[in-house]
């Protein structure tokens, strides 16, 4: 037996090492996760050719592992690029709608205004001929204080109408009483009965209520267009925190390190992610649906009683018609005037006075019948533009409370809703099984994915909730036919030019709501170059109150 001994003991160990190698598993190819990941550029040197102890990873589950560390480094860049991707491309789609439709209105009411003092101009030269030549420049005032209301919004269109209806009585009381003398004190006197006289009927009333009312809902409604625009333009520039990136990085890339190259995330996972990520732009929602809410109303006003267009295209008629009231009631409201302000004096013996003749006013313009009247402005109508806006509104609404499903429905980003046991959960291949939380910062504390802080909300997020809840105060008063205070924004193109709206002296100026930067700083950066914000004061209030007691206790 003792010769047996040695080769018995060498046979022994021999088997034993060959159980424990068979025992050991072999380490896995990781080809394919290293050529996706040249694919996106990176360098094949970072990638293992075979599964790698994965002790060095700090977001990707340990253990064996097809990823290096420099390799969930770039991953983990790549993925909020990915991110800030795919959330670009469902915002720039509803920017670009917003952006479109309100240079459409813009180049429409624009255009409109040129064509109807065009139709004026053209209509009282062949009426009125040299006399409104003479006197084609109190219409050319009319027409340019309303571009310049629209444009920039710091006209009071009231008192602009009562001035050209006064002026306008001031230039034919001198021409149906052209044989006497009239100084400018004696004209302005005559001014001051416009009211009371009424010379030109009925219409300086009418008109004013209607193009108070058009103007005030075409600028209104167009400056809410481009305030959506810039809305979206500024939300969609995302910057995700480091809480969030992780979970990005473990959703979108840690599988791959598992081998798992074709699974896509769980639905469920990838919706929990979003939600926390996108946990600010949630905020919006509430007064983004109020705002879209206000424009819709707006837009059924622009559709019936507010009809720039219905207002506009017949001016020309309206004043011709005023004009014409007052040649037929000349001699009335001349003896009145001359009660009112004294006699006037006749011109010198011997000086030649131009007469008007009963017939110089008595043409008539005839307004165009509705299958008539041409295409005006932008090749388009106000009713065409509106309709289709409506419908740009209504699909808009709810927006940012759906982004996150948004996002996850893009098959680039998670497995489909039904796929529900062969998806990425974030450890495995297999079902997801944490409920989907809220939208918004408040519902973000339970999230299961992405640690969020609640206590700060986003500065620039806060920002544009107040330039809509601005707006839409707007909205509102221009629904109810009246004027809205705009505040007149330098080099801001037309229609964008806004102001607070607020009656409050702590509401802070609409320049500052729009003066967000699209940096991507996050909201503490902000915070700290521009010093305390004002969202911040009301949390200050009772600190400050606090240090006051404890300061009076130490005075005692």
């Amino acid at each position: 037996m003792a010769r047996f001994g040695l080769p018995a003991l060498f046979c022994t160990l021999a088997a034993l090492s060959a159980a424990l190698l068979a025992a050991e598993p072999k380490s896995k190819s990781c080809s394919e996760v290293r050529r996706l990941y040249v694919s996106k550029g990176f360098d094949k040197n970072d990638a293992p050719m075979h599964e790698i102890n994965g002790d060095h990873l700090k977001i990707c589950l340990q253990g064996y592992t097809c990823c290096s560390q420099e390799m969930e480094e770039k991953y983990s860049l790549q993925s909020k690029e990915d991110f800030k991707s795919v959330v670009s491309e469902q915002c720039n789609h509803l920017q670009a709608v917003f952006a479109s439709r309100y240079k459409k209105f813009d180049e429409f009411f624009k255009e409109l205004l040129e064509n109807a003092e065009k139709s004026l101009n053209d209509m009282f030269v062949k009426t009125y001929g040299h006399l409104y030549m003479q006197n084609s420049e109190l219409f050319k005032d009319l027409f340019e204080e309303l571009k310049r209301y629209y444009v920039a919004g710091n006209v009071n269109l009231e008192e602009m109408l009562n001035d050209f209806w006064a002026r306008l009585l001031e230039r034919m009381f001198r021409l149906v009483n052209s044989q006497y003398h009239f100084t400018d004190e004696y004209l302005e006197c005559v001014s001051k009965y416009t009211e009371q006289l009424k010379p030109f009927g009925d219409v300086p009333r009418k008109l004013k209520l209607q193009v108070t009312r058009a103007f005030v809902a075409a600028r209104t409604f167009a400056q809410g267009l481009a305030v959506a625009r810039d809305v979206v333009s500024k939300v969609s520039v995302v910057n995700p925190t480091t809480q969030c990136t992780h979970a990005l990085v473990k959703m979108m890339y840690c599988s791959h390190c598992q081998g798992l190259v074709t699974v896509k995330p769980c639905y469920n996972y990838c919706s929990n992610i979003m939600r926390g990520c996108l946990a600010n732009q949630g905020d919006l929602d509430l007064e983004w649906n109020n705002f879209i809410d206000a424009m819709l109303m707006v837009a059924e006003r622009l559709e019936g009683p507010f009809n720039i267009e219905s207002v506009m295209d017949p001016i020309d008629v309206k004043i011709s018609d005023a004009i014409m009231n007052m040649q037929e009631n000349s001699v009335q409201v001349s003896q009145k005037v001359f009660q009112g302000c004294g006699p006037p004096k006749p011109l010198p013996a011997g000086r030649i006075s131009r007469s008007i003749s009963e017939g110089t006013f008595s043409a008539r313009f005839r307004p165009f019948h509705p299958e008539e009247r041409p295409t005006t402005a932008a090749g388009t109508s106000l009713d065409r533009l509106v309709t289709d806006v409506k419908e740009k509104l209504k699909q808009a609404k709810k927006f940012w409370s759906s982004l996150p499903s948004s996002v996850c429905n893009d098959e680039r980003m998670a497995a489909g809703s039904g796929n529900e046991d062969d998806c990425w959960n974030g450890k495995g291949q297999s079902r997801y099984l944490f409920a989907v939380t809220g939208n918004g910062l408040a519902n973000q504390g339970n999230n299961p994915e992405v640690q969020v802080d609640t206590s700060k909300p986003d500065i620039l997020i806060l920002r544009q909730v107040m330039a809509l809840r601005v707006m839409t105060s707007k909205m509102k008063n221009a629904y109810n036919g009246n004027d809205v205070d705009f505040f007149d924004i330098s080099d801001e193109s037309s229609g964008e030019g806004s102001g607070s709206g607020c009656e409050s002296q702590q509401c802070p100026s609409e320049f500052e709501y729009n003066a967000t930067d699209h940096s991507g700083k996050s909201a503490n950066d902000k915070a700290s170059s521009a010093g305390v914000p004002a969202a911040a004061w009301p949390y200050l209030l009772p600190v400050f109150c606090i240090l006051s007691l404890v300061m009076q206790r130490e005075w005692r």
